[in-house]
């Protein structure tokens, strides 16, 4: 009897602990406005999934805050990720939507990160994308092993953007032969480029934004999918006979290395909070993420919106990085290596 009573009173603290603490976040939140700095220009996939985060994530904030979303492009990603990891608030007022290779770069990346990625507190991913490399029609190239003997030019941001580093790793590893033109500041610029011929294409550009914000490229038969960047692949493209990269490795080195560099499609859209939130808020936005993204109304939103929300939750994307980090020092040092490209004569 002591010892049941004993295990209900502790259950009890435990429940006023919990319930406290809730109390404690939903007054921090009260009144307040929570910031989405979104590491790419307007318009485009990542800046189209922000927004509709931000439309429905304060309702289930405790406190309910006013959530804005703010753009700072430059550095693919990097700007703004070192903004939210020198400047932000530490307070879980400000959170980052960033490409996911700038979680990478501290790692294997070309140009050095002044942040450490596994100090950030990861709020959950918003969908597990396939990347994918697409040509316009009258490319000199139709196909991926087309790549490997034509020269193609592809637009892209810059270095730790998917769209610089995705190409790159396909020349070193795989023998392709895109020629990567660097400075645009995000998706939407690069595909105006394609539709204007200043570039035959690009990579690195998550499949699920692209028919949404494109359809009439597929209508009108624009362009050509010519490879997925991804190990698993997405049905509706494997439905297409779209090959994936690993198919093309000659060694098992070879496809570990590009597994590694593409595995940031499986945090395709990451929301990530500085070092130094206070648990209970980087509990509370996690939970408030998940929440979202599972509201009816939301899903419906995205599906009028044809959005795919495959997301990942916070703590599952914390452990993926811890992961990612602790692979063989060989692996690492030639994927670092893959992502190194040559700027043409």
């Amino acid at each position: 009897m002591l010892l049941r009573l004993g295990l209900v009173a502790v259950s009890i603290c435990l429940a006023l602990g919990g319930a406290a603490a809730q109390d404690a976040v939903a007054q921090f939140y009260k009144g307040k406005q929570v910031e989405i700095i979104v590491g790419t220009s307007a318009g485009g996939g990542y800046d189209t999934y922000a927004r509709l985060l931000a439309r429905h994530l304060g309702a289930h904030i405790p406190g309910h805050p006013e959530v804005v979303v703010e753009n700072m492009p430059g550095a693919g990603s990097g700007k703004a990720t070192g903004y939210l990891y020198e400047v932000a608030p530490k307070d879980g007022t400000v959170m980052a939507a960033v490409f996911p290779g700038v979680m990478l770069d501290p790692l294997i990346g070309t140009v050095k990160a002044h942040y450490d990625a596994e100090k950030f507190n990861y709020v959950g991913s918003a969908n597990s994308d396939v990347y994918i490399c697409y040509l316009r029609s009258d490319a000199p190239a139709k196909t991926f092993a087309d790549v490997l003997h034509h020269q193609v030019i592809v637009g892209a941001s810059s270095a730790g953007g998917t769209t610089r580093d995705m190409p790159a790793m396909l020349d070193n590893l795989l023998g392709a032969k895109f020629r990567i033109v660097t400075g645009y500041a995000g998706s939407k610029e690069i595909t105006v480029a394609v539709e204007r011929n200043e570039v035959n294409g690009a990579c690195g550009i998550g499949w699920s934004g692209l028919p949404t914000l494109h359809p009439d490229w597929f209508a009108k038969k624009f362009i050509n999918v010519i490879v997925q960047l991804s190990a698993k692949g997405h049905p509706e493209l494997d439905k297409m006979g779209v090959p994936r990269s690993t198919q093309f490795a000659k060694t098992d080195e070879e496809r570990q290395v590009l597994e590694l560099i593409q595995s940031q499609s499986t945090f395709g859209r990451p929301y990530l909070l500085p070092p130094g939130v206070p648990p209970e808020r980087v509990a509370a936005l996690r939970k408030a993420f998940v929440d979202t993204l599972r509201d009816p109304t939301v899903v419906a939103e995205a599906k009028r919106m044809q959005l795919d929300l495959d997301y990942m939750s916070g703590s599952d994307l914390q452990a993926l990085i811890t992961k990612l980090y602790a692979l063989p020092p060989n692996i690492i040092s030639r994927a670092k290596a893959a992502l190194i490209y040559p700027s043409p004569k």
